[in-house]
């Protein structure tokens, strides 16, 4: 497969994905909402109206003429339900259609609402309390972000800013710079270290999670924001930390970060697809100028990596990933 080409991958792969996928296999669920905002991303860069059609009808399928969602429960407090809700947006400034934007403000009235840690984290789930996980920054930041930065509110941007630097200090974990997959500040659960309350791994989809909700938020926050900086100083550090992990001789991440040499462990493509995205932008949007040259020829290796050993053709010429 021709690795110059990523445009005509994309098309391919999205191709593939309305083979198998359509409004009514839509679920109101983070899965569904991150493939669809793909899928729209390359019908804005193709000028495809009929492919922007297809993921309308989706939503569709689920939203009610006075915005309500199908299947979504805002008394969950579930940061996972957020994330479908980002591409309702562009849908609203495509069509103008009101409902978009009742189901945003339905979306935002949970986030006004979310339990938190006292350290003024939201809480991943009602059913997790007192937890943070990594996921939870992706699912719901860029979408209160851009709720902020389209429909006002400007204060929020601090607690925006606010709940990326308390889980880079709660969750950072010093021998590596990488960033644990959760952390309970009761430290009643399980799986949490009773002296830090960190999970015990460094879960590569958790970081990926994370590195590329901190790119996107800053795609809304003003420049003159004073916690903008902040967040690109975690940036770096988040990009130093990821490439000393890289895999070398494949180029890609492990399922666990920092155990590239367990029996079990493996190569995994959804967390190397995550960081390629994220140092990708980060080498766009200038936000690694110390580490530019490096940052440049590493993505090149991953991005190659992963479409010669993780995208696979099927009998029916389909791709997949993985």
């Amino acid at each position: 497969m021709d690795v110059l080409r990523p445009r005509a991958i994309a098309r391919r792969m999205t191709d593939s994905i309305l083979s198998g996928y359509g409004p009514a296999a839509m679920r109101w669920h983070y899965e569904d909402g991150l493939l669809l905002m793909a899928v729209l991303k390359v019908a804005e860069l193709e000028g495809d109206g009929q492919l922007a059609d297809w993921v309308k009808a989706c939503y569709d399928s689920l939203i009610g003429s006075d915005g309500c969602i199908a299947t979504y429960r805002q008394a969950e407090y579930n940061l996972d339900q957020i994330n479908a809700g980002k591409v309702l947006f562009d849908l609203f400034r495509r069509t103008g259609d009101e409902r978009y934007r009742l189901a945003i403000e339905c979306l935002m009235a949970q986030l006004r609402a979310q339990p938190r840690t006292k350290s003024g984290g939201f809480w991943h789930k009602q059913i997790y309390p007192w937890q943070i996980w990594l996921d939870g920054l992706y699912m719901a930041g860029p979408f209160h972000a851009r709720y902020v930065a389209e429909f006002g509110e400007v204060h929020d941007f601090d607690d925006i800013v606010s709940q990326f630097q308390v889980i880079a200090q709660k969750a950072y974990d010093p021998r590596t710079g990488l960033l644990y997959h959760a952390w309970d500040e009761s430290r009643q659960q399980l799986w949490a270290d009773p002296e830090t309350g960190c999970s015990p791994h460094l879960w590569g989809r958790a970081m990926g999670w994370y590195c590329m909700a901190l790119t996107d938020v800053l795609d809304y926050l003003p420049q003159e924001h004073p916690g903008r900086q902040s967040l690109i100083v975690i940036i770096e550090r988040c990009a130093r930390a990821v490439l000393a992990f890289q895999d070398k001789e494949s180029g890609l991440w492990h399922q666990v970060l920092d155990q590239g040499g367990r029996p079990g462990n493996y190569l995994e493509s959804s967390a190397s697809s995550m960081f390629i995205y994220f140092l990708h932008k980060a080498l766009r949007k200038g936000y690694v100028a110390s580490i530019d040259c490096e940052i440049d020829v590493q993505v090149q290796l991953a991005y190659a990596a992963l479409v010669h050993l993780q995208v696979r053709k099927d009998a029916t010429g389909k791709l997949h990933l993985g």
